[in-house]
């Protein structure tokens, strides 16, 4: 693998984006949104896993090279960082990855704060063709209703961030809409993928769900 950096240009200020290169020949793209602590690294570790299994992965900096120190500090910033911001720097990022790798075809993820954001650009993106956010805060209905594309949302029963009741209103607003989304749901808690946060880490969970994550993304990218 080859770890790189792509300098992004946004109209919120400038930010890089963290690059890991499969040495394999590339098919496709997963762009990776961190939690709300910023590019850690547990999301460089992400994103070398994607690399492993043939994806470039691409992580762009949301925070703008800073990585939050404790909970109440990623709180602060998470509330602070404008939804168009983050968006514009996703769509910078596809952008600079189409022109410096040449691919053109995209899955995004995300936990956490990252969740939020891929299941919103999965909505609003046309470059996106795959999604899997997990326990990311749903967008209001008039964004999710322009969902086109095939989306795994993975969550927590035990979550009381992105809750049960808010997962359900997720289920009822995609039956309302047709939307091409499946809701898996774990008797987990909040951010149980996080192998780094031995308080919330699912280890079954979140086997699991790295599983149903590799399938879904490799029937709608790969094939």
């Amino acid at each position: 693998m080859n770890v790189e950096t792509l300098n992004l240009t946004t109209s919120f200020g400038a930010t890089t984006a963290y690059v890991v290169r499969p040495r394999q020949e590339i098919s496709a793209a997963i762009v990776l949104i961190q939690e709300w602590w910023g590019i850690n690294d547990h999301i460089r570790d992400l994103a070398g896993r994607y690399a492993n299994e043939g994806y470039l992965c691409v992580a762009p900096d949301l925070y703008r090279g800073r990585v939050a120190k404790d909970a109440a500090e990623a709180s602060a910033w998470m509330q602070a960082l404008a939804i168009e911001d983050g968006m514009e720097t996703i769509g910078k990022a596809i952008d600079a990855t189409k022109a410096t790798y040449n691919v053109s075809k995209f899955g995004i993820t995300g936990y956490c704060m990252g969740g939020t954001f891929a299941l919103r650009a999965a909505c609003e993106l046309d470059d996106v063709s795959a999604a899997a956010p997990f326990y990311g805060d749903i967008p209001e209905e008039e964004v999710l209703a322009k969902l086109k594309v095939p989306t795994l949302f993975i969550a927590g029963n035990r979550d009381n961030w992105i809750t049960p009741e808010k997962v359900n209103g997720l289920k009822e607003s995609a039956s309302k809409h047709d939307l091409p989304i499946e809701v898996v749901s774990y008797d987990a808690d909040h951010a149980f993928f996080n192998d780094t946060r031995p308080e919330a880490y699912n280890a079954d969970a979140a086997a699991d769900a790295w599983r149903r994550v590799l399938t879904h993304f490799r029937k709608h990218l790969l094939h």
